[in-house]
């Protein structure tokens, strides 16, 4: 349905112009704002989830290696020599 009116037809070219211009000035700062929360998390240095799954299964491992071949039974009564943070998983 078009109108008569001039001043009509200018004012939806201008409404639909000011919709593309916000559509596309939200696009721009969601972009940004993805780039420097990527950038902040690539600062802070972490660890990935399945890195320290590995790391867990490694150190259980070793622990077992270490109780095996310590010959000390693994038990709640027996203090292990180093204070190494316990994986209650």
């Amino acid at each position: 349905m078009q109108s008569q009116n001039p001043f009509l037809d200018e004012l939806a070219k201008m409404t639909t112009s000011a919709m593309s211009l916000a559509q596309a000035a939200g696009e721009e700062a969601k972009t940004a704002f993805r780039s420097q929360a990527d950038r902040f998390v690539a600062d802070m240095d972490l660890v990935r989830r399945e890195e320290l799954d590995a790391l867990k299964a490694e150190i259980a491992d070793l622990r077992a290696q270490v109780v095996a071949l310590s010959g000390k039974p693994k038990g709640k009564g027996v203090k292990p020599d180093v204070d190494l943070p316990v994986d209650e998983t």
